[in-house]
């Protein structure tokens, strides 16, 4: 019986000894990677290689990224149809609270040219041009969509701001990668006329968007989702049953030496 006894007390004192995953240190060092926010860095930035692929992250530049600062499209003639979706990359590892009446603040500059308002009969549209519109989605949630109907001729800025709401206060990491949409129809009407053909008439159409810190979008990220005992539980609120590291453990530990408990005394009865 004492045997069985030092044998318990083994298992137990060896389910009480913490175990470390590796290198807590170089765990650390790969958190740290500069395209995912931080307490320090809440912004996002847009890129695009120049060709087909577009992304965000909160880093300020990407190699990969078009050396020409921008994604640019160019048509004499015809429709440019822009649709571009920034999907966080690398996707976002960590949930985050956003504050609760906090704003997210955006700012993209481009620059424009053509045509791409309906219904006038002043430029090379048809019914098939569209204003610019900017979407922002939770993973497959949108969040907030807005067109804008006071776009010039040439490059500007064009600012915009929402409130948080209560349904979308949690990003639960990459289930709630973000994604950036930016969507707008230019036309261009320019060709050769006249006498001979040697006269150009119509206007050509371009759509181009600058990129790394020239096109952002501020996060209204809490600084609670910074703190190392930051879980959220359904609510997007602390959970109390993970405030206790080992607790699992334990309630394991207290398990089994009942059970070696009951198994000692059903011994001795039967001895007696």
């Amino acid at each position: 019986m004492r045997r069985t006894a030092v044998i318990a007390l083994f298992l137990v004192a060896m389910l009480l000894v913490p175990v470390q995953a590796g290198d807590v240190s170089a765990q650390q060092e790969q958190q740290e990677d500069p395209r995912q926010p931080n307490a320090n860095n809440t912004t996002m930035y847009l890129f695009h290689d120049g060709f087909a692929d577009a992304w965000s992250h909160f880093n300020a530049s990407d190699e990969e990224s078009s050396s020409e600062g921008e994604f640019r499209e160019e048509k004499d003639n015809g429709l440019i149809n822009i649709n571009l979706r920034f999907r966080m990359k690398p996707d976002l590892q960590k949930t985050l609270l956003m504050e609760e009446n906090g704003e997210f603040r955006g700012n993209f500059k481009i620059d424009v040219g053509g045509d791409w308002t309906n219904g006038d009969n002043n430029g090379a549209c048809n019914n098939d041009c569209e204003n610019l519109n900017i979407t922002i989605f939770r993973g497959g949630a949108e969040v907030w969509t807005n067109q804008f109907t006071g776009i010039q001729q040439g490059e500007q800025n064009v600012p915009f701001a929402f409130a948080v709401t209560e349904e979308h206060s949690l990003w639960d990491g990459r289930d709630d990668n973000p994604i950036i949409e930016v969507t707008m129809k230019v036309k261009g009407n320019r060709q050769n006329g006249g006498p001979g053909g040697l006269l150009i008439e119509g206007e050509p159409a371009w759509f181009a968007i600058k990129l790394g810190t020239e096109s952002r979008l501020e996060i209204p990220i809490d600084p609670v989702s910074w703190e190392e005992d930051f879980v959220p539980g359904d609510d997007g609120m602390m959970d109390d049953t993970e405030d206790t590291p080992g607790f699992t453990l334990v309630a394991a530990s207290a398990a089994l030496g009942m059970a070696l408990f009951v198994n000692q005394r059903r011994e001795h009865n039967n001895a007696e």
